[in-house]
């Protein structure tokens, strides 16, 4: 029997639950990066315009999850100068997801994946200090990239990182931040058109408690795995996807 247009293939969504269960549970035990990782495989899978707001939709209850659990552990003067320019380039990359075609996106986001991954894997020292005059660009960029691609938490995560350095109010703020831009572009998708596909839906369903399963194994093992070697192992596999985008965009 056909499935009805409006539902994914049962072989999209199986692959998709296995990817986005790996993926939170990166997230359950950094605060950080489900969207990165699952991005570059779910566009092989969907298009970007329908696989961003599903990340998107999926974001916002793990980090309202993670957030209820590590609440007292947010440093808001940190959150505070980040939000202003957070929101600004936020409304800037909505704009170019929704005029730009999607193959130049593509490109952008695999050379992105690339760059930052080479960065984490070189980086031996620990993470830079960053005055808090670095929150404008980081902010912007950040925003931008959450979008356009959903991307732009760990780019947050670099900045965060290098302004706490205590591993629970880290994890906690990140998360924190990462909601806020969940609500911010769940706001600006719905205005621009961006929620409306069924398929969005049905998958949002489906899903989610494959994102949930992941926050819960992270969060378990958060206390009991070294995030760094966690947080390596990612970065190698952001090599790939990012050098596989760039060859289906070169192709």
């Amino acid at each position: 029997m056909l499935l009805p247009p409006e539902t994914l293939a049962p072989g999209t969504l199986g692959a998709a639950a296995f990817v986005l269960s790996g993926s939170y549970l990166v997230f359950g035990l950094t605060g950080f990066g489900s969207t990165v990782l699952a991005l570059p495989l779910l566009v092989y899978l969907m298009p970007l315009k329908l696989a961003v707001p599903l990340l998107l939709m999926l974001d916002f209850a793990a980090s309202f999850l993670i957030i209820g659990r590590v609440r007292r552990g947010v440093r808001m003067d940190e959150l505070g100068r980040l939000l202003p320019f957070l929101l600004a380039g936020m409304i800037l990359g909505a704009t170019l997801l929704v005029r730009l075609p999607e193959k130049p996106l593509l490109g952008v986001l695999g050379a992105f994946l690339v760059l930052y991954a080479g960065y984490g894997l070189t980086r031996r020292t620990g993470p830079p200090e960053l005055s808090r005059a670095w929150s404008a660009p980081f902010g912007l960029v950040s925003g931008a990239f959450s979008a356009m691609f959903g991307t732009g938490g760990v780019l947050l995560a670099v900045y965060i990182s290098a302004r706490i350095h205590d591993k629970t109010q880290f994890r906690a703020t990140s998360a924190t931040a990462i909601f806020f831009n969940a609500c911010v572009r769940l706001a600006l998708f719905g205005a621009l058109g961006l929620l409306g596909d069924p398929k969005l839906w049905t998958g949002w369903l489906v899903l989610l408690p494959c994102a949930l399963l992941g926050i819960f194994l992270g969060s378990h093992l958060h206390a009991r795995v070294p995030a760094a070697g966690v947080v390596r192992a990612v970065y190698l596999v952001l090599i790939v996807a990012g050098a596989s985008l760039l060859l289906r965009v070169a192709g």
